[in-house]
């Protein structure tokens, strides 16, 4: 249990200078991250477009003018 514990203390102090660097990429990411999230911004928009027609319809249904009157038949 001693040798796990030596073995465990070592790996965490020769590993702290990795967790301090910088990331290798730099700032901003690169191309391919403004790709990816592009493509889930294009996702998201193209399910709010329906969404929003879907609303207009309801609204138009619920408060339109042209609602017609049913007589009743004798």
């Amino acid at each position: 249990m001693k040798n796990i514990f030596r073995i465990f203390i070592a790996l965490c102090a020769l590993t702290s200078t990795a967790f301090a660097a910088a990331p290798a990429s730099g700032p901003g990411g690169g191309l391919l991250i403004s790709l990816f999230i592009g493509f889930f911004a294009l996702i998201i928009i193209f399910q709010l477009v329906p969404a929003i027609l879907m609303m207009i319809g309801i609204l138009r249904g619920l408060f339109g003018r042209d609602r017609k009157e049913v007589k009743a038949s004798r």
